[in-house]
């Protein structure tokens, strides 16, 4: 039963969603990345071995999983993606209550940082999900400099997810990342703060 609050966020690919969890964890919240966690899942030998079978594309001749080959695999399949994620979601639960159970009392609020919160139904557990608003030229420059994406790419990545328009419509607050880090993290600032004397809208 968590005793502060949980907030989830949510934007569109190449938003700047790490760097508002940077600006959180800097404010003294505690992070929890999806990414990281399906990282440490994707090492246990188990899973490897059940994803091996499911996906024998992604398995390299060392026991690991490639994960380009499994996300390029899973994007055109939606049956093996809704294996695979059968596989790793629960797994990845388990990694992230424990982080917050460990997680230290002069926390200000834990932060679910996970690339498809309101597809898997993240949004449930949260008490405020923060939508991060960014231009399209600015998500596209982000994505060609740290994935070597073209706009065909991120349109096509992005039409496996809800529509800017239904992430931004189920947020609770929104922030707005144009590139100057100083002004936001003034908006983070101020969305925590309001996060954090709001009532508590679900019993946690």
């Amino acid at each position: 039963m968590h005793t502060r609050p949980v907030i989830g966020i949510v934007g569109g690919i190449g938003s700047g969603k790490s760097e508002v969890a940077r600006a959180l964890a800097a404010l003294g919240c505690e992070v929890c990345v999806s990414d990281d966690l399906a990282r440490a899942v994707l090492d246990e030998p188990s899973v490897r071995a059940a994803i091996a079978a499911a996906c024998p594309a992604a398995a390299l001749a060392d026991g690991s999983i490639d994960r380009a080959a499994l996300g390029r695999a899973i994007f055109t399949d939606r049956s093996l993606r809704a294996h695979i994620e059968s596989i790793m979601h629960p797994r990845i639960e388990a990694r992230r209550r424990a982080q917050f159970t460990a997680a230290p009392a002069s926390v200000r609020a834990f932060v679910i940082d996970a690339p498809l919160l309101l597809e898997v139904g993240l949004d449930r557990e949260c008490d405020a999900v923060i939508f991060v608003d960014a231009p399209e030229a600015h998500r596209l420059a982000r994505v060609e400099r740290s994935r070597g994406w073209d706009a065909a790419e991120l349109a096509r990545r992005e039409s496996a997810q809800l529509p800017l328009d239904e992430k931004r419509r189920r947020a609770t607050h929104t922030v707005v990342n144009d590139g100057d880090r100083a002004a936001l993290a003034r908006q983070v600032d101020s969305v925590l703060g309001g996060i954090l004397a709001a009532p508590r809208a679900r019993p946690t």
